[in-house]
């Protein structure tokens, strides 16, 4: 492990906790209020995340479903942008936040910015890993490249509809973990465990030792029970998200719903 970059093996180290699921809460940044980043980032924390995953605001959301678009959107409407998240990420750790953090969003802002550039200042922001849900693991080849460059962890999805070789590649492109997309389609919320996503969970574990973080439709401590033995993180995302869009303190909705998932 020692030859990886060092924001992989935090992010491996973090989500090594034992039989127990980690939870990796999604947060949008700038929502539900352009200043809750911080807050939240930390009430993710002491609340017991693992791992968060921190979402940069998007206007062409292709992988995400109605409650993360709508985030994005209120995100956007309140000036966030790459630089903006960035710099409140920087504030959170200036906080005290230890936790890992995974920035995920879109080619499309990422290239904008410059990529060698963006996982740079990422780096120096506090973030300790990378995904980029349109970037396929064959083509993220210069992606993957910056990332470690800058000490980052590089994270790569696999779906169900994934080809053994797709599973390859992406299991031989991550450093950090593997995101496993619960189901065909969009994120939101749902119930139970689909079959194909226990089944996916098997075929990438056949393929890779990374960890593996299982996304997409998880929202309850029923489904993350169901995990055990099965993934090493549950990504939880639209459901929080709902929780937070009235909550009056965004900071100690976020602990809350961390901590009941656990």
């Amino acid at each position: 492990m020692s030859s990886l970059p060092p924001g992989a093996v935090r992010l491996q180290a973090a989500l090594a906790v034992g039989p127990a699921i980690a939870v990796v809460p999604y947060l949008m940044a700038g929502y539900p209020a352009a200043e809750a980043t911080v807050p939240c980032l930390l009430g993710a924390a002491a609340g017991g995340a693992a791992v968060v995953e921190l979402g940069f605001p998007f206007s062409d959301p292709l992988a995400d479903g109605p409650t993360i678009q709508h985030a994005g959107q209120v995100a956007l409407a309140q000036g966030m942008g790459v630089a903006r998240a960035l710099a409140q990420l920087r504030a959170a750790r200036a906080a005290g936040l230890t936790v890992p953090v995974v920035t995920m969003t879109y080619l499309n802002p990422i290239w904008q910015y410059g990529l060698e550039r963006y996982c740079q200042d990422a780096a120096a922001a506090g973030a300790d890993g990378l995904l980029i849900p349109d970037l396929p693991a064959d083509e993220a080849g210069p992606a993957a490249a910056a990332a470690t460059a800058s000490g980052l962890g590089f994270v790569a999805m696999v779906a169900p509809t994934s080809t053994p070789a797709r599973i390859a590649a992406a299991a031989a492109r991550a450093t950090a973990f593997l995101y496993c997309v619960a189901r065909t389609g969009v994120t939101g919320a749902g119930d139970g465990v689909p079959e194909e996503a226990l089944a996916l969970l098997g075929r990438v574990r056949a393929a890779s030792p990374l960890p593996r973080a299982l996304g997409f439709g998880l929202g309850h401590r029923d489904q993350l029970v169901a995990l055990q033995g099965r993934a090493e993180a549950a990504v939880v995302g639209s459901a929080l998200l709902e929780a937070l869009a009235e909550a009056p303190d965004p900071g100690v909705a976020t602990a809350r719903f961390v901590r009941r998932l656990r």
